[in-house]
């Protein structure tokens, strides 16, 4: 079955069907030309880079602390960055950090994290293999044409760094590994430097992540022979300590790191629960309806950067889709096209129909779509609306539901705002008072009743 996003974009379907054998060539650093990479290092290791991906199948890791028990928005740019290392026949690993997650990354970062506990650490490293897991297999089954691709896809292993160093005594690893760093290049960081100059300082646990994230890479350099590190931006510090821990433990191996640009706001503020504005790829955290909605209100001078970014969309195709939106934004196909790609990636087929049926509920008018939804999506999709149990009552009027539901703190303030069409029952407004509750109308087929007063306050009625 044909995933359903092509049915919007007829003229783009043939293209972008033959464009999911996208990046097949094993040349990575052609993303560049996406936006995708902000810089390698060495940064004269182009050519050598190149010839390994074009001539040997390598492995590509990232990281990912259980800071929280969900990835966020983020996240995603560095697991696209895996995905694409996979769709062009490389390895991909996913390092968890058990151990570093106990320690707390100081980059990107003005305060110290808050100290999380072994057991919290642990219940957060769970729901995040899921997650990585969850979005390898949406992947492969929503957006990876296995018709066209006679090779399977490398499957994605992941790593806990807990499970190397409960082994490490800590004697012998600064013996041995601590004489290999340099306190001038570690503390010469802009992540040390920021908080070295704050007024808070930094903590010596938090000056010693960089030391266990350039463990981690030799470690995966030994076990796994990876020679390549993927992170944002603001790992760069990091990244560049692996690399010269490598370089004089490990003389006769070259390895390499790639960063990504941090995926920010159109005012520049980062996505990412520090910065309180984190949209998460758990769907209990954030539903697929908000991210859908997240992605699909989009600027449009932000969307075709995110379209290269999020999408596995061929840059022509890309270019044409822009063109087309130029001409008609107000229909926001490109955004449309970038938000079911997105949902479809994070939650796959089921995720992205109920964001569509809820999305037409909403704005489009149609209760038939909010019919279809069952209790706990209507909840997840309308956190924290007020929820509501009622008795039905032969006759029962407009303004004695709202009454009944508390929508209004006094009968006459009910009175005076339904009659002024601030109230709505499933979305359509309501102004006749004395007017019956209607079942398929009033109150939908699965038990449900939606109301709304003014823009933002939802109250869920829940039928006994």
């Amino acid at each position: 079955m044909l995933p359903l996003r092509w049915s919007l974009l007829k003229p783009l379907q043939d293209g972008y069907r033959h464009g999911r054998r996208y990046l097949a060539q094993k040349n990575l650093l052609e993303l560049t030309d996406r936006g995708f990479f902000q810089g390698i290092f060495p940064d004269t290791a182009a050519p050598k880079i190149k010839h390994l991906f074009t001539t040997s199948q390598q492995s590509v890791y990232a990281g990912f602390d259980p800071t929280a028990d969900s990835l966020h928005v983020g996240n995603l740019l560095v697991i696209m960055g895996l995905l694409h290392c996979q769709r062009a026949g490389h390895r991909p690993i996913a390092l968890v950090g058990g151990a570093t997650g106990l320690i707390g990354d100081p980059s990107g970062r003005k305060t110290e994290r808050n100290q999380l506990g072994e057991s919290v650490i642990e219940t957060n490293l769970r729901a995040i293999e899921q997650q990585l897991r969850q979005v390898f297999e949406n992947h492969e089954k929503c957006l990876w044409d296995t018709s066209k691709h006679k090779s399977l896809l490398p499957p994605l292993t992941i790593v806990n760094n807990a499970d190397w160093y409960a082994d490490l005594h800590l004697i012998d690893f600064i013996a041995n590994m601590g004489r290999h760093f340099r306190m001038g290049s570690m503390l010469s960081r802009s992540s040390v430097q920021s908080r070295l100059e704050s007024e808070d300082g930094m903590s010596f646990t938090e000056f010693t992540y960089q030391i266990f994230q350039a463990y981690d890479w030799l470690h995966l350099l030994r076990r796994h022979n990876c020679c390549f590190q993927m992170g944002g931006s603001d790992q760069t510090g990091n990244l560049m300590t692996g690399h010269e821990l490598i370089s004089r433990v490990e003389r006769k191996r070259e390895v390499f790191g790639l960063t990504l640009p941090l995926v920010t706001t159109e005012e520049g503020d980062k996505f990412g629960k520090s910065a309180g504005n984190a949209v998460w790829l758990d769907g209990d955290k954030t539903s697929p309806f908000a991210l859908y909605q997240f992605f699909l209100r989009m600027p449009d001078s932000e969307v075709e950067k995110l379209l290269k970014l999020f999408t596995f969309i061929p840059l022509p195709q890309v270019e044409q889709l822009m063109r087309e939106h130029t001409k008609e934004p107000e229909k926001r196909k490109a955004q449309t096209l970038l938000a079911e790609d997105v949902t479809l990636l994070v939650h796959g087929e089921h995720g992205l129909k109920q964001a569509e049926r809820v999305t037409n509920a909403l704005y489009k008018g149609n209760v038939e779509g909010l019919a279809e939804l069952n209790l706990a999506e209507i909840q997840q999709t309308f956190q924290g609306a007020t929820m509501v149990d009622l008795l039905t009552e032969p006759g029962m009027s407009i303004l004695q539901l709202a009454m009944k539901a508390k929508c209004f703190p006094t009968e006459t303030d009910a009175v005076r705002i339904i009659n002024a069409g601030g109230f709505y029952v499933n979305q359509k407004r309501v102004q006749n008072i004395a007017e019956v509750l209607t079942t398929g109308i009033h109150i939908l087929r699965n038990g449900v009743s939606l109301l709304r007063v003014g823009k933002r306050n939802f109250y869920i009625v829940r039928w006994q």
